[in-house]
């Protein structure tokens, strides 16, 4: 009898111990819009040249001051120690490795430096100091061979910083335009300053400009021998009036005239020289007509001059950052394919292309070492991406800045599904279901569409998804045509049809998913941003099966964004001039002609200063909801762009995604 009573008390014991806070709090639980202060983001690893440490920058929210900040970190190749290299309030970016090893390099506009400067890490120890002063600023910078000079893309300056205090212009002046192209999301208007190549010496300081004129310049490359620089500018005609940008080479010395390498009639991009010196490989983009479908094809050419050579021409896939294996036979690359991006090596010699890191997982970059040592960032829909090691053939992790963060939450269960479409044709989706989920229950389900359209869902952490997913819905992500990942053919299959495949595929999704037997077909969302949110229009003005539906940075009436967005090139290349062609953007503006089809209450949400997808495309469709009817609302958030920054609007935004589907979808009183 005592034995029991010892048994019964110590199982109490255990029990109270289980519900104690301090256990309570161990359980993995939901996840919050608050959560979005407690990810950090892990930038792409940089390997230093003797392969022994990685540099990378982790981002981190602060919500006191309502913005994110970056800092500098490095680990070494064995994982065993981890240093924090700079803690300043202004953030720093871009590290690199200067050749020697000696020195750790990073862009920051720290200590009220004009634009974001370059600044030196001593290894040896000591303070960072700044290396550059210029006026417009460092967009990007690669250090010579030698380490004695870095190659700077530097923006020109505003006439009005060569003057002194006494003669600046203290009032606002008039906004000039003369330029085909006038607008950018992020630049407000544009003028004609440009970017441009600098050369700045690393004992003196001194900087020189390289390149000048009417055209940018950009992805500067430094050769083996540290003689000439590799670029990427569009000199040809009006680069406004075109998409086409060409590799050019030049002497690394000021006064000296680029030459041309390449002649294709669209975009060339992304040099990177072998280790000999002798060749170029570059990516060669699509024609330049499909500017919102382009899909890269490898192409090499002679540093010198010469016929260019495409290096797996039938590799049918998204292909992104080159880099040359160390002995100069074949390319490392990103291969996007399918839901999915791996780290693959291509053959020069036109042999089998190899993948070396693959499965459901993205690679989101990589770097190889002189000796060989590669390092990848890569992440998985249950885990966000962390520098990796590529060691012995396995990932190997490096950093686990988000480990915590993970341990502490419940994550859902992202699975691939495939369906056929309308025209017999089979469509790529994920589909994420919530923790705990029991395939005996119905659950509401969310369209959430990506934008682009020339992107895709994928194999990788998403905020959103999992937010969605915690607080009870199902949520499909549809590829549609259009996306990446699925070759050439799939993405230009929209081309100047837009709302018409894409809305077919989605709602194929939909089908299927309710097919399936655990979704409720009466509880069904839908939302985007950007493209996503377009397709949203189109798709409730062309349904009302949808009870609910946010729409962000979207328009519906087309012929309104001609002149009011930064897309004139695509507009008259794909659709044609509207007076040339109003049939035809009459027709791409059903989603707004077509409101009084809308029965479905939709957010509209958008930033007040987007370039890139006006507002006025959401005050549009807004007004007209309002004037039918039709349960709806409208949320400009204050200097924002295109993409939400501000953590607070960030948080904003998704507790108003999950205020109106709870209100809409599940019946829940605001």
């Amino acid at each position: 009898m005592r034995a029991r009573l010892t048994l019964l008390l110590t199982i109490a014991a255990a029990v109270q111990a289980a519900m104690t806070p301090t256990a309570l709090a161990a359980q993995p639980r939901p996840l919050r819009p608050t959560d979005l202060y407690r990810f950090r983001d892990v930038g792409a690893g940089r390997i230093s040249p003797d392969g022994a440490w990685i540099a990378y920058t982790v981002t981190t929210v602060d919500s006191a001051r309502d913005k994110s900040d970056s800092d500098v970190w490095m680990v070494s190749w064995d994982g065993s120690r981890t240093v924090r290299m700079t803690a300043s309030p202004e953030g720093e970016s871009n590290p690199r490795w200067s050749p020697d090893n000696r020195y750790l390099s990073f862009v920051s506009g720290r200590y009220e430096s004009k634009g974001g400067q370059i600044w030196l890490l001593d290894r040896a120890g000591g303070e960072a100091v700044r290396l550059t002063s210029l006026k417009g600023g460092v967009a990007e910078y690669e250090w010579s061979p030698d380490g004695a000079r870095i190659a700077v893309i530097s923006h020109d300056p505003d006439p009005e910083e060569g003057k002194p205090d006494s003669l600046k212009t203290t009032s606002p002046k008039p906004i000039v335009i003369d330029r085909y192209a006038f607008k950018r999301d992020g630049d407000g208007y544009l003028d004609r300053r440009r970017d441009h190549i600098w050369i700045v010496d690393v004992a003196t300081k001194k900087a020189e400009q390289l390149t000048t004129g009417d055209f940018d310049d950009r992805q500067v490359r430094w050769s083996p021998d540290g003689k000439r620089l590799a670029f990427v500018s569009e000199r040809e005609g009006d680069p406004d009036r075109a998409n086409n940008s060409d590799i050019y080479v030049v002497d690394a010395t000021p006064g000296a005239t680029p030459v041309r390498l390449t002649s294709w009639r669209g975009p060339d991009a992304g040099p990177v020289w072998s280790p000999d010196g002798a060749r170029i490989a570059y990516l060669q983009g699509s024609e330049p007509e499909l500017s919102a479908y382009t899909q890269n094809t490898i192409a090499i050419v002679s540093s010198t001059g010469g016929t260019p050579r495409l290096v797996a021409p039938t590799l049918d896939r998204d292909v992104s950052q080159l880099a040359w294996t160390t002995d100069g036979t074949a390319l490392h690359v990103l291969l996007g394919d399918d839901r999915a991006q791996h780290l693959a090596t291509v053959p020069l010699d036109g042999g089998v292309v190899s993948r070396m890191v693959d499965g459901r997982r993205v690679v989101t970059a990589f770097d190889v070492s002189r000796s060989g040592r590669i390092v990848v960032n890569t992440g998985t829909a249950q885990r966000s991406a962390e520098v990796h090691a590529w060691d012995g053939g396995t990932l190997r992790a490096l950093t686990h800045v988000n480990d915590s963060v993970f341990a502490a939450l419940q994550v859902a269960t992202t699975e691939d599904v495939q369906f056929r479409n309308k025209d017999g044709q089979t469509v790529g989706a994920l589909l994420v279901k919530p923790a705990g989920f029991d395939a005996t229950k119905k659950y509401p389900l969310l369209l959430r569409i990506h934008g682009g359209p020339n992107g895709q869902d994928q194999h990788l952490y998403n905020f959103e998804r999992e937010l969605f997913a915690a607080n009870g819905y199902l949520v499909l992500a549809v590829n549609y045509r259009g996306s990446s990942g699925r070759g050439q053919a799939w993405k230009k299959a929209i081309f100047a049809d837009w709302g018409n495949k894409e809305v077919q595929d989605l709602l194929a999704g939909v089908d299927h998913a309710i097919s399936l037997g655990f979704v409720d077909a009466n509880r069904l969302g839908i939302g985007g941003w950007s493209y996503g949110g377009i397709l949203t229009d189109y798709t409730i003005a062309t349904t009302t099966r949808f009870k609910a539906a946010t729409s962000g940075a979207s328009s519906a009436l087309q012929t309104s964004m001609y002149g009011t967005d930064q897309y004139i090139y695509q507009y008259e290349n794909e659709l044609g001039a509207p007076w040339k062609n109003p049939k035809l953007w009459e027709k791409l503006s059903y989603g707004f002609y077509r409101a009084d089809k809308i029965s479905t209450p939709t957010l509209y949400l958008g930033g007040e200063k987007d370039f890139n997808v006006p507002i006025s495309g959401s005050e549009q469709m807004y007004q007209a909801l309002t004037s039918l009817g039709v349960p709806t609302q409208l949320v400009v958030y204050p200097g924002q762009f295109h993409g939400i920054t501000r953590p607070s609007f960030v948080r904003d935004r998704s507790e108003r995604y999950l205020g109106w589907y709870a209100k809409y979808l599940m019946g829940v009183t605001p």
